[in-house]
């Protein structure tokens, strides 16, 4: 069991007084007998380091409202969170978490708020993942339509409230819109990220494609016409299949399963 900090050793009591006044200078006081000018340094390297990796993770988000509303923001984060890792990089999906699951609605937040913070992690961790592109077991030139088309590890297919793609500083809707936003963010070969609009039949047959990879191209785009009961299935089908070539051209989906 870990020792109360009055407990421990002298030293190990300085530490913690610093770290605790360095994460929050108005609510913990620093250690006795550090000059300020010193404990400046510290309070604004530390600081400067995590608003400065979260203003480039999300830039679209910092860009929609002031500096001080921005930097507030983070001193929270800052101050009020335990991240649970060590790497600096994923310091953004901490900050996504405690926006959308510790940190109480604010009245600074726009609604949107939690998606658009989804969105711009989402361009992150593609950028960043280290899966491959083509898993083992592919044939890159089979037929999607006829075999078991794969969908890259590396495509995400996302369904928001909002259109996050849209937002600006000029562009912020106080309301849902009246659909939801479907968009396929992806890396492709060239490890260049893509933003993708989709509608709600593309989103549909990504999804089916990876909720049971043992069905066809076919066997996917059979239980769309089926679940939209269009009356006339052949357009369907034929849109389908040339939907999912397309996709492999675009590098969402990777080949067919061998």
């Amino acid at each position: 069991m870990t020792a109360p900090l009055s407990e421990r050793p002298g030293f190990q009591q300085t530490q913690f007084e610093l770290a605790a006044h360095i994460r929050d200078p108005e609510r913990d006081a620093p250690p006795a007998g550090i000059e300020d000018r010193r404990l400046q340094i510290y309070r604004e390297l530390f600081f400067n380091n995590v608003s400065g990796l979260l203003s480039e993770a999300f830039p679209v988000l910092r860009s929609l409202q002031s500096r001080q509303v921005w930097e507030r923001r983070i001193r929270r984060f800052y101050a009020d969170y335990r991240c649970q890792t060590p790497y600096f990089l994923e310091i953004s999906e901490e900050f996504m978490r405690w926006l959308g699951e510790q940190r109480a609605a604010h009245p600074d937040d726009p609604p949107f708020i939690h998606e658009l913070a989804h969105y711009e992690w989402v361009e992150l961790a593609l950028n960043v993942s280290d899966q491959p592109i083509q898993p083992e077991g592919l044939d890159l030139n089979g037929d999607v339509y006829l075999g078991r088309p794969r969908v890259s590890p590396l495509a995400w297919h996302l369904a928001y409230r909002y259109p996050v793609h849209r937002i600006s500083p000029e562009n912020q809707p106080r309301q849902p819109g009246e659909q939801p936003t479907y968009l396929v963010v992806y890396r492709d070969r060239g490890d260049q990220i893509h933003f993708l609009e989709i509608n709600a039949v593309t989103y549909r047959l990504i999804e089916l494609l990876q909720e049971d990879p043992v069905d066809t191209g076919r066997d996917a785009v059979n239980r769309i016409v089926a679940e939209l009961q269009h009356p006339q299935p052949e357009l369907i089908r034929a849109h389908g299949r040339a939907l999912l070539n397309d996709l492999r051209e675009r590098n969402i989906i990777v080949g067919t399963r061998t």
